[in-house]
């Protein structure tokens, strides 16, 4: 029930991630995510973003759309057992995964490396960050939770689910020594994580931070246009630059 990947042949994947000017990196035959098809230079970083539980790397081509475009390389990491990839989800593997293509990226592109983490993608980034093995400049997490014991818990009480679940995902605990910038995004009628959740997750971070809440937005229906202004303040703020407050 956490996991819903949708799963593609690797003739299907490499077919559609042409189409839209996509190639698998950092192979074809062993990827790790999905990768702009255009050389570019890109002066401020790269960007690896961990997607939700649900679909595959190739759903959100509306992170390189919107980021790209600021002057950041964007990888959109896929999952083992998702996309075309082998193997099977699970919070040990999905972490140990992330860890690898983070190391992967920084010895291909060199540093900054920011880590998006979009909803079940938060607990992927906390987990990254609480291993310390890579230095992350900053990141930004997208309908985030504070552990996802407590999300199975509140729409499975009767289960008495938060004692039952196995990938607990505890980003309070994995981000409690993380000191870079952290961006929290919020669906304010957000249905499947209760802002209470991703609030509790905010108010634990000791370190620079920062709080978008999106009106009448839900878990699904959050303003992903790239045309959107938030984007370029989210990573400005994430970043550092001058002219954004914490």
């Amino acid at each position: 029930m956490i996991y819903l990947p949708e799963r593609h042949s690797l003739i299907w994947q490499q077919e559609q991630a042409e189409q839209l000017n996509l190639k698998l990196w950092p192979s074809t035959d062993n990827y790790l995510g999905l990768i702009s098809g255009s050389i570019k230079t890109a002066s401020k970083g790269t960007i690896i973003v961990f997607h939700g539980n649900a679909g595959s790397a190739i759903n959100r081509i509306y992170y390189l759309q919107a980021l790209e475009k600021l002057g950041y390389r964007v990888i959109l990491a896929e999952y083992p057992g998702y996309g075309a990839r082998n193997g099977a989800p699970s919070e040990s593997a999905l972490i140990a995964n992330g860890v690898q293509t983070v190391k992967q990226a920084l010895s291909n592109f060199g540093a900054p490396v920011f880590l998006w983490g979009e909803s079940l993608g938060s607990g992927v980034v906390s987990g990254i960050v609480q291993t310390v093995q890579i230095p992350v400049k900053g990141i930004v997490l997208i309908a985030p939770f504070d552990s996802l014991s407590n999300i199975a818990q509140h729409h499975y009480w009767f289960f008495l689910a938060k004692w039952l679940i196995r990938d607990e995902f505890d980003n309070v605990k994995n981000l409690q020594n993380y000191s870079g910038s952290t961006a929290i995004l919020l669906a304010e009628d957000d249905q499947i994580i209760p802002n209470k959740y991703s609030l509790n997750l905010f108010n634990s971070r000791l370190y620079r931070k920062r709080l978008w809440t999106f009106k009448g937005a839900g878990h699904n229906s959050l303003p992903l246009i790239p045309e959107s202004s938030w984007w370029q303040e989210v990573m400005q703020f994430v970043a550092g630059q001058s002219g954004v407050s914490p």
